[in-house]
């Protein structure tokens, strides 16, 4: 008799909004990914503690030695196959620096191996999608063993944090939009391309045009950038030709990436928005020995509220592999405000909280001329946006962020009891937003999307030009004084913009030379 073992955290509830529509075809094939212990895990906590403390004495690791010494162990991933193959269910490909296996089979087969029965539910905003309730069953030689099982069910996770600017808003007496070159102008970004750099880009849905990259960058008479699509699972790029949908994202970050940084290669990461398709996708671009990016960037995500604790342990355990190996990572932490569009009181976005994370927030920036004249917390109204940011419910206060507290809108201060979102900022608003180009038309986007491509640029041309990456900044961003412009004026709901760090924008906008020096 096997005895099975409930996964912790693999719990799942009946959202609310959802009911149930169908059965699932047992027939089905489906995929699903199992994520597996970390060997020498106390060696690697020892390592993490010195990254986090901001260590200079620890240099990164590369791809190869992270792989033997930190990935999963041989013996873990012959007993996963010997499980696979006890259940008719097939190796699609097993990966030891990420800890994964990824498994094939139909629907009647994962039930059967994890204890789980998979309906149809449809969801009155995120309509159609395969779900389950309960926990995740695992026998007796797995137990301890499997960290996550991930793909069983596939509702959409994530939202991309981009917005486009009303039509009818028009420019009141300056400046109303800024291509990226502008931005990195008034930010004072470094001088270079990023030659020699690859930065990622994290796709879960919708598709760029060629066609729209090859115009936008001549048309700013910027050399065009090498883009190379990676699929992930079964996601590649896909351009729906609606600019208000995916596409959106995907055009708007790579025009950002590729006309601050030109000589850098871009590499997009398609896969499919559920948890499984994205934490693979941030995974295969932590570990992708092919493009090596030294630099990722992340604008989806979604409040922590609505994330199994599996999923979001295994994904800050990617991300915290990223900075093992001097992978800065880049996210933006929302679009919603101080609520993170969760309906129920204050939510951060994850993965933007993940301590092991560059979270990038907000601003509404007024130019005049070469200089920044004026920059506020990024906060259009309830229908407008507003940047996201508060203090997490999940991740405890970092080392780096030890002392600081959040201020309320409504007067007072409060120690954080958490990790504190963002950790910097830069233009957000759509109405002082980007000049893009997307599905052959000409708009003005903005959100916490945008300066999640815009941060990722400048950590690019730091790397180029020191020779090296900067890996996990933040220790060092929060040492150092006066690198970030501090926005000090706004709210975002229920935190306010103070002097020095708050809960909107952080550190504050980039001084992209000081920052440099910093790093």
């Amino acid at each position: 008799m096997v005895t099975k073992h409930p996964l912790p955290g693999s719990e799942r509830k009946v959202e609310q909004g959802s009911r149930v529509v169908g059965q699932c075809d047992p027939a089905e094939r489906i995929e699903v990914f199992v994520m597996l212990r970390r060997q020498r895990q106390a060696q690697f906590d020892a390592l993490m503690s010195k990254i986090e403390a901001g260590d200079p004495g620890v240099k990164p690791l590369s791809r190869e030695a992270f792989a033997q010494e930190f990935g999963a162990a041989p013996d873990d991933v012959a007993k996963v196959k010997a499980f696979a193959q006890a259940h008719s269910l097939t190796v699609v490909r097993e990966d030891v620096a990420a800890r994964s296996v990824l498994l094939s089979g139909t629907i009647e087969q994962f039930q059967s191996a994890f204890g789980v029965k998979l309906e149809h539910y449809e969801h009155h905003t995120a309509g159609q999608f395969r779900g389950r309730t309960g926990t995740i069953s695992v026998p007796d030689d797995l137990h301890g063993v499997v960290e996550a099982v991930l793909g069983l069910d596939n509702r959409p996770q994530a939202r991309p944090h981009f917005r486009i600017r009303p039509p009818f808003q028009p420019a009141k007496g300056h400046q109303a939009s800024f291509t990226p070159p502008q931005l990195a102008a008034l930010y004072q970004f470094p001088q270079g391309d990023g030659k020699g750099e690859c930065v990622g880009i994290i796709e879960l849905g919708g598709g760029y045009n060629a066609s729209d990259l090859k115009s936008y960058f001549s048309s700013l008479g910027v050399a065009s950038p090498t883009v190379k699509p990676v699929g992930v699972d079964q996601g590649s790029n896909q351009p729906s030709g609606d600019p208000n949908g995916p596409d959106g994202e995907v055009t708007l970050d790579i025009e950002i990436v590729g006309s601050i940084a030109p000589g850098a290669n871009i590499a997009v990461y398609f896969t499919q928005n559920s948890d499984a398709g994205f934490i693979d996708a941030v995974s295969r671009a932590v570990h992708d020995t092919t493009n090596k990016p030294s630099v990722i960037s992340i604008s989806w995500g979604g409040p922590e509220s609505s994330w199994t604790s599996q999923s979001l342990n295994a994904f800050n355990s990617v991300l915290q592999t990223a900075a093992a190996l001097g992978v800065t990572v880049c996210v933006a932490s929302g679009d919603s405000g101080s609520s993170d569009g969760s309906g129920s009181g204050n939510q951060v976005d994850f993965p933007a909280s993940s301590p092991y994370v560059l979270a990038c927030g907000g601003t509404n920036l007024t130019a005049s001329g070469t200089s920044i004249s004026h920059e506020v917390v990024w906060n259009d109204g309830a229908q407008g946006g507003a940047t996201g940011g508060g203090v997490s419910k999940a991740f405890p206060v970092p080392v780096w962020q030890t002392g600081l507290s959040a201020s309320s809108t409504h007067g007072g201060a409060t120690a954080l009891s958490g990790r504190g979102v963002p950790d910097v900022a830069g233009d957000a608003s759509p109405v002082t937003g980007y000049s893009v180009l997307i599905d052959g038309e000409q708009t003005v986007v903005g959100g916490t999307s945008a300066v999640a491509p815009l941060w990722a640029a400048l950590i690019a041309l730091i790397n180029a030009s020191k020779g090296q990456p900067v890996g996990f900044i933040n220790p060092k961003l929060y040492k150092a004084q006066g690198v970030c412009r501090d926005i000090t004026q706004g709210n975002n709901g229920s935190f306010a913009a103070t002097a020095g760090w708050d809960a909107c924008t952080g550190l504050g906008s980039p001084n992209g030379q000081k920052v440099a020096a910093a790093l």
